[in-house]
């Protein structure tokens, strides 16, 4: 088994390690990806504690399927992919209720130079901070459209929202990350 630069398992491994030793599996996959599984959270429901709760619970339902599970992407969208739904259902079951205080999130590509990859860092923490600061529904609405590729319609049925809802939402977030970058992207 080959182990990757950063000293994790590419997915295929773990997931082969997953058929024959599922205990050290478990624990790799745990320690390999426990942050990226609470950030997808936290993207969505910011509320660290509550993202932990729901992290290991996204674990536990791995643990539980490991005999029968079948992963057709990678392991890494499938955590992401169940992270998400762990935490829509979460919001759906406590019908939480959403407050309109600031939040904002994306990535920019990596660039050529220093001087590049300095203000496309920048760039990014000015969207995140950005994204971070929209209201809860809006920051939710907006994550699911674009981080999660889910169609306004999708969005309109997991939340509970009809589609007009999801679309002033989306422009919200729009019309907040125009205003914010725009002076940003005029002076480069």
């Amino acid at each position: 088994m080959a182990v990757a630069l950063s000293n994790e398992l590419p997915d295929e491994n773990l997931l082969a390690l997953l058929t024959q030793d599922s205990e050290r599996a478990m624990e790799l996959i745990f320690r390999q990806y426990y942050i990226f599984v609470c950030r997808s959270i936290t993207r969505i429901l910011p509320h660290g504690h509550v993202a932990e709760d729901l992290a290991q619970d996204v674990f536990h339902d791995l643990w539980k399927k490991r005999d029968s599970l079948i992963i057709k992407s990678s392991l890494t969208a499938y955590l992401r992919r169940a992270a998400v739904n762990k935490t829509l259902n979460f919001i759906r079951d406590r019908k939480i209720k959403w407050d309109d205080e600031p939040a904002l999130e994306t990535t920019t590509n990596a660039v050529p130079n220093a001087r590049q990859y300095l203000e496309a860092q920048e760039l990014r923490e000015l969207i995140d901070r950005t994204i971070d600061g929209l209201p809860e529904r809006c920051r939710l609405v907006f994550t699911l459209s674009r981080f999660e590729e889910m169609t306004y319609q999708e969005i309109a049925n997991d939340l509970g929202i009809s589609i007009k809802t999801v679309e002033n939402q989306m422009s919200k977030a729009l019309r907040i990350l125009k205003a914010v970058l725009a002076p940003v992207l005029q002076s480069s």
